[in-house]
């Protein structure tokens, strides 16, 4: 009898508590967009834009050649870059580096553990690529002892790297399957995707999805951009404007996933110091915003 008091009561408080469950609104993911196009802007006027736009942070080049601060300036520079985003109460969500293994040349301890006690918590890794003349799988068998390493100071730091999928005929990763062979004998908090949809599209075709449910419980990041042909060229488009299947933002929301998302508007060109142009970038930004969310089911 007890027992079946206590059957009736969990019941009643099932029955009252459900309402109440069902009404409370899910976390929705964090937003950045990747800063690329604003290389030569002051790092208050970057944030000022992230700001504008509405997102949570930036997903920002720092690295040799493309990036708004080499290795070689960040220790000086990172925490100034990371304070002016502090002011608008953003993060550096992303740090995109030149880094793929433990050396010195890349600077990788002292770039990631400066990044890592600023608050950086996870950064995408540069690229590997195959020499077609040589056997494939041999390659792909030589970086996993580098990976490897570099997975072990990275969880000493407290970082995480993620790997970015490529297209192209000579990337590591552009047919997924390959990183993901090694990639999964880690937790994915240890090595990750930072899943990218378009390269995932050019190279996938329309067997996207198969890719995209081989690793979804590997994503340490979504990003979303969109492309089109010209010809045998992949030109990039703003959101919505290309190839990329727009089912995939909810296909994304429905699998749990609770990491970054980062926007790329890769297509955008010209000196962002120049008024009209900053002017086109921030209608851009705000239009792709718009577009990303819908995917989103945001909207």
């Amino acid at each position: 009898m007890n027992t079946r008091r206590a059957f009736v009561r969990n019941l009643s408080a099932l029955a009252f508590t459900a309402p109440l469950l069902a009404e409370t609104p899910k976390v929705k993911n964090k937003i950045c967009f990747f800063t690329k196009h604003l290389i030569g802007l002051g790092y208050d006027d970057i944030a000022s834009l992230g700001a504008e736009m509405g997102v949570d942070g930036i997903e920002a080049p720092i690295r040799p050649k493309s990036g708004h601060i080499t290795p070689e300036q960040v220790v000086d520079e990172l925490p100034k870059f990371v304070e002016a985003l502090k002011k608008q109460n953003l993060d550096m969500m992303i740090m995109t580096s030149g880094i793929n293994e433990v050396n010195a040349e890349q600077r990788t301890e002292e770039v990631l553990r400066t990044a890592a006690k600023l608050g950086v918590k996870r950064f995408r890794m540069n690229y590997f690529k195959y020499d077609l003349k040589q056997p494939i799988w041999e390659q792909l068998q030589a970086i996993r002892p580098k990976i490897k390493d570099l997975v072990a100071l990275c969880a000493e730091i407290g970082i995480q790297p993620m790997f970015q999928n490529h297209s192209g005929q000579d990337y590591f990763g552009a047919p997924v399957w390959d990183i993901f062979s090694i990639m999964r004998e880690y937790p994915a908090e240890q090595f990750s995707f930072a899943f990218d949809i378009l390269h995932a599209t050019c190279e996938g075709g329309k067997s996207w999805p198969l890719e995209f449910n081989l690793v979804k419980d590997h994503i340490g990041a979504a990003y979303f951009k969109d492309y089109k042909w010209d010809g045998r060229k992949l030109v990039t488009v703003p959101l919505g404007e290309g190839q990329v299947d727009p089912a995939y933002g909810q296909m994304l929301m429905k699998t749990g996933y609770s990491g970054p998302i980062s926007l790329h508007v890769e297509y955008l060109e010209g000196n962002p110091k120049d008024a009209a142009v900053l002017k086109g970038f921030r209608e851009a930004h705000l239009r792709d915003m718009k577009t990303l969310k819908g995917w989103l089911g945001w909207a």
